[in-house]
Parts: structure tokens; C-alpha cells; sequence
């Protein structure tokens, strides 16, 4: 009972300000507690950074902006690089696949204000895919061929307004592939429809969606492939921080030895290492690469190395076909691409799904397999 009183004493005393232990160590408590509820803010204001879901509602608004327009003679591609920067490639004759002359383009520097992009024609020292938007180049050489300076634009709601001698409209356009929901094809091998992922080992079945997801890792067939004809469709992450490899890297790789390259490269150059190229050995004819978040499709025609005595007398061959364009026609493979399997070129193998640490999303695979 002495001491109880003595603590209450005590206690008191110091509400007083005539002590200073008791008050200090809950002081220390409530610093502690502070500290504590920072770093849950903190955690919590963590800055999303991708996007798998075109009806996600935390979506930017720079999201509403990107994508393809298109007017008399001209197309656009507008690419978001996040916090409100884009780049717009204007091309001449019209889209990539749909009228551009293969040649000519302008790139323009844009800034969202309000409800608004306002467009300027991009100058200064650019490099090709530089983090920083004032210095980002969508062109390999910036300036690129065809460019002009005196180009100015300006999009509200789905209308780009191009400005030179006289205004332009161009409206905005969603393209989708001709080939996008086909028909599983006669004799076909359908290794995913929404229902099972029995014939993959990796991955994840969304039963809501109906989507096979990478989460990340690797997919592969349990069956082995050597000559055959597939169709596969794919959507890439929204991710508008990232440049480059960092932008939805994933692969799609034929008998494991070579990589079809899946990425965001929307607007890009269509290099070997951007959609729709075969990694380190092919670039494509045109880059057919659609907006993220849009429905794409891969249309493969693969043809097996062949072997005599352990060497190789026919080189593996490939025809792609890029949201219904051709990027690829009856290619020669000169060897096989980064992250191949070790056995030789010849031997049926594996098709795979490259996760790479990004959340990719896939339907409707199937194969055909041919002699």
C-alpha cells in the first residue's frame, strides 16, 4: 500500500512538472507511436506504379489520353511517361500498319494542364527512351527523319487538334486485331480457353476473368512443340514510370530457344528486344505494338531447325504476324536467343511464357501442328 501511494505521488508529481522520469518514458511511448503511424502513412501513400485493369479506378488520368489518333493523311501515337508528360509521334500518311509512308514522323513534347494536353513541338538534346521526359526520344535519331518544329497540338476529350499552317483534327481510335477472339482452328491443340490451365505447368487461372497470369514467373507448356502454327493473345501493365525493360518485359518463346519479345514499346521503334521482335536476332518490319492495356495477338508460323549428325542443316524459320500485320516473313533464326534452353536446336521443345517479373495476362492459346 506504501508503495502504490508513493507511485501515485510521484505520478503526480510529475504532471506537475516537478519530476521528469515518468513523464520522459511516455513521452518516448508516444514518439514511438508517432513513428509507427508514419510508417503505415507512408506505406500506405506508396505510389502505384502499374496497372493491369483498363476499369481500374485509380487509373491517372494520363491514361485517358495515350493511345491513337487519326486524321486526313496522319496518325498519332501518344505515349504517357507519367506525372503528366507525353510524347506524341505524328506520322505521316496515317497509323503504323494503316497508311504511314514507313518513313516520316515529328515528335511533339506535351504537358496535361487541367482537363487538357498541350503539345509543342520536342527539342533540345534527346536520347532514345531517357527516364527524364524532357529528354526522352521515341526516336532512335531525334530528331527523327521528317520532323518538324514549327508542329504544335493540343487533345481535348478525343479530339488531337495538330497545328501548322492550318489546323488538323484527328479523333481518337481504339484498333483491335483482325485475328483478336479467333476461332480455335480445326485439329488444334488448345492449351487455354478460361477454364483450365491444365496443359501449362506455372501460372495462375483467374476464375472471375477467365485469364491465364504470369504473376511474375514463368508459364510453359507440358507438351513439347517442333513445327506448328499458334495464336496467342496477351495485354501489357499500364506502367508510365518506366522506360525500356522495365515497361511489361515478357517473352514468348518458341520450342524454348527463341524469344518472341512481349513489351510495352507502343510508339517505339520496333527494335529485337521491343514487342513483337525476336530477341537479338530480328527486328520487326513495323511496330504493331498497341496501347497497354489493349488486347493484342501474336499469329505464329513455326518451322523447326533440322539436324544431320548432330549439325545443323536448316535453320528454324519464323512467320509473325503482329495484331494481324506481318513484322516477320518466313524469317531465318541465325541461333538461338537469351534465356534458351541447352538442348540443341532441332529437338522439339517447350512453349513458354516469360513472366519477368511483370503481371502478364493471356487467353485464348491454341496450336496447330504441322509436319
Amino acid at each position: 500500500m506504501i508503495r502504490k501511494s508513493w507511485a501515485v505521488t510521484a505520478a503526480c508529481t510529475v504532471l506537475f512538472g516537478f519530476g521528469v522520469a515518468v513523464f520522459s518514458d511516455v513521452g518516448v511511448a508516444g514518439q514511438d507511436k508517432k513513428k509507427t503511424e508514419k510508417k503505415v502513412e507512408k506505406k500506405a501513400e506508396k505510389k502505384k506504379e502499374v496497372w493491369t485493369d483498363i476499369n481500374d479506378k485509380t487509373l491517372p488520368i494520363d491514361f485517358k489520353f495515350q493511345g491513337e489518333y487519326v486524321g486526313e493523311k496522319v496518325g498519332a501515337q501518344v505515349i504517357a511517361l507519367g506525372n503528366g508528360a507525353f510524347q506524341a509521334v505524328i506520322y505521316t500518311g496515317g497509323l503504323p500498319g494503316a497508311g504511314w509512308n514507313g518513313k516520316d514522323r515529328s515528335l511533339l513534347a506535351g504537358t496535361l494542364e487541367a482537363d487538357k494536353v498541350v503539345f509543342t513541338a520536342a527539342q533540345g538534346k534527346r536520347n532514345y527512351l531517357a527516364q527524364a521526359p524532357t529528354a526522352f526520344s521515341a526516336t532512335a535519331k531525334f530528331p527523327p527523319v521528317g520532323h518538324q518544329e514549327s508542329l504544335s497540338a493540343t487533345i481535348v476529350g478525343d479530339t488531337m487538334t495538330l497545328k501548322d499552317k492550318s489546323p488538323i483534327e484527328l479523333k481518337r481510335t481504339v484498333r483491335t486485331s483482325p485475328t483478336l477472339g479467333a476461332k480455335v482452328a480445326a485439329g488444334a491443340v488448345v492449351l487455354f480457353d478460361g477454364t483450365s490451365k491444365d496443359e501449362f505447368n506455372g501460372g495462375r487461372l483467374d476464375k472471375v476473368t477467365g485469364l491465364l497470369n504470369t504473376d511474375g514467373s514463368d508459364v510453359t507448356t507440358k507438351r513439347k512443340f517442333s513445327n506448328y502454327t499458334a495464336h496467342i493473345e496477351f495485354i501489357l501493365p499500364y506502367r508510365p514510370d518506366a522506360r525500356g525493360q522495365g515497361r511489361g518485359n515478357s517473352g514468348f518463346y518458341q520450342v524454348d530457344h527463341y524469344e518472341v519479345q512481349i513489351l510495352d514499346s507502343f510508339g517505339l521503334e520496333g527494335k529485337d528486344n521491343e514487342c513483337g521482335g525476336v530477341y537479338q536476332r530480328l527486328n520487326c518490319k513495323v511496330n504493331m505494338c498497341l496501347p497497354p492495356l489493349q488486347w493484342q495477338t501474336y499469329d505464329v508460323e513455326f518451322t523447326n531447325a533440322v539436324t544431320e549428325n548432330g549439325k545443323v542443316t536448316k535453320k528454324s524459320r519464323i512467320t509473325l504476324k503482329h495484331n494481324g500485320v506481318l513484322v516477320h516473313d518466313n524469317a531465318e533464326l541465325v541461333g538461338v536467343t537469351g534465356g534458351a534452353r541447352k538442348e540443341a536446336e532441332g529437338t522439339p521443345g517447350l512453349l513458354r511464357l516469360q513472366g519477368h517479373g511483370n503481371p502478364l495476362q493471356f487467353r485464348n492459346i491454341w496450336v496447330v501442328e504441322n509436319k
